[in-house]
């Protein structure tokens, strides 16, 4: 890691870890949800200036395509393997300002398509900055009201609209050899998100390559049964499943009695689901012989977890034990001492030894673009997440410290 971003790093995961993060916290929230122009970074140079010099270098690519790029190169010349790129802007149907005036059926709908054709768009445009092997990552609500009815509904995917919206961006993301991850959502959606999903797995997902991955929320009590229905589907139908593995997003939302009672809980349901596809394995039984084609991505900021991930692949594929492909990732700007670690890991491996060679931990770091303004809620949601996981970040912290203090001796 450059020396400047690792001071960058320390700088903002000490606020976090910090009493500061509640005053910093209450001060994002206040520019987020504030209707004045004076907070309006896209009214305003001044706080459109502070958030680009501050937050939002730390988590976010940058606004543009030459940005973006910059973003992508630097961190594929620190060794990662690819990223993960995800476009922040949340789409929002703009209704006429005077509410009064009625809007016909016939226009309401123009306004739901319109909003389809711009989410098409900006995925496309997502694709274009990312190379063959990293993934773009999207959600399916923020296609607007078409998406958001028809999964709250649970139908199937709109064919007129949202289904040929995804041939088109899951063929050019096949043509150009990236992948696409579908990412989870609010319990609300997920049921049909997963039958979306899994319908775009069947028609992308064959002949050995997974170009469609499904996330799995393994803080949800339902989720090592989902996994296994996964495995069954494409054992039975013959086609390679991908599943990005995840704790969970939406606690302060969804149904709690569906979520797991404690974060140990969450946490044993983690690492028996990855243990369990490490050894080619249902999380619920030894029954599925034989094992179907599966891509596993573990994405994490428990380092407990990615670590006995790691080590388990690693000493599958040493031992000559069968294993399944795996890949590792965490967001931009959090967890990158686990991340570093990771590379590390691959420096160390001996480039003579074919087996130490394919044990090396392949890792990714998550990405998002767009405008200040477009990333607001998602920088948001990046404090909110560090002020549920001091622990970690204080972890994190003492790490970047101590690299920092051996870079000073070094020198």
């Amino acid at each position: 890691m450059p020396t400047g971003t690792l001071l960058r790093s320390l700088m903002f995961t000490s606020v976090m870890s910090s009493p500061l993060l509640e005053p910093c916290l209450a001060m994002m929230k206040l520019v987020v949800n504030s209707q004045s122009p004076v907070f309006d970074p896209r009214k305003n140079p001044i706080v459109d200036h502070l958030l680009r010099a501050t937050i939002y270098n730390h988590f976010c690519a940058g606004t543009d395509e030459a940005e973006v790029r910059q973003s992508v190169k630097s961190m594929k010349d620190m060794g990662y393997k690819g990223v993960i790129l995800g476009y922040a802007r949340e789409v929002v149907v703009n209704e006429p300002e005077d509410c009064n005036i009625p809007i016909s059926e016939q226009n309401q709908q123009t306004l739901h398509l319109r909003a389809v054709e711009e989410w098409k768009l900006g995925n496309l445009q997502t694709l274009k900055m990312i190379g063959p092997g990293d993934y773009l990552s999207m959600k399916f609500t923020g296609a607007g009201p078409v998406a958001v009815e028809a999964l709250s509904r649970g139908d199937p995917i709109p064919p007129a609209c949202i289904q040929h919206a995804m041939d088109e961006i899951c063929e050019q993301t096949a043509r150009q050899g990236s992948r696409l991850w579908i990412d989870a959502e609010q319990q609300v959606f997920q049921h049909a998100i997963d039958k979306w999903t899994i319908g775009l797995m069947r028609k992308y997902n064959g002949q050995g390559k997974a170009v469609v991955f499904n996330t799995i929320q393994a803080y949800l009590k339902s989720s090592a049964q989902n996994v296994h229905h996964h495995l069954q589907l494409a054992q039975q139908e013959g086609w390679t499943l991908g599943i990005k593995l995840v704790r969970g997003a939406y606690i302060a939302h969804d149904i709690r009695s569906r979520i797991h009672d404690t974060k140990q809980d969450t946490d044993r349901n983690y690492n028996h689901i990855i243990a369990r596809l490490l050894s080619q394995q249902s999380p619920l039984d030894d029954s599925m012989h034989p094992f179907p084609d599966v891509r596993l991505f573990v994405a994490g900021h428990n380092a407990e977890s990615v670590h006995k991930a790691c080590t388990l692949h690693r000493s599958r594929i040493m031992q000559g034990q069968p294993t399944i492909p795996t890949q590792f990732g965490q967001l931009q700007g959090m967890a990158d001492n686990i991340s570093c670690e990771l590379l590390a890991e691959g420096r160390r491996a001996d480039p003579q030894c074919p087996k130490q060679q394919a044990a090396v931990p392949q890792a990714f770091k998550a990405l998002a673009w767009g405008s200040t303004s477009e990333c607001l809620h998602f920088l948001l949601r990046r404090a909110v997440e560090n002020k549920g996981a001091v622990e970690r970040t204080r972890h994190m912290a003492d790490a970047l410290r101590m690299e920092l203090w051996r870079r000073l001796r070094s020198d």
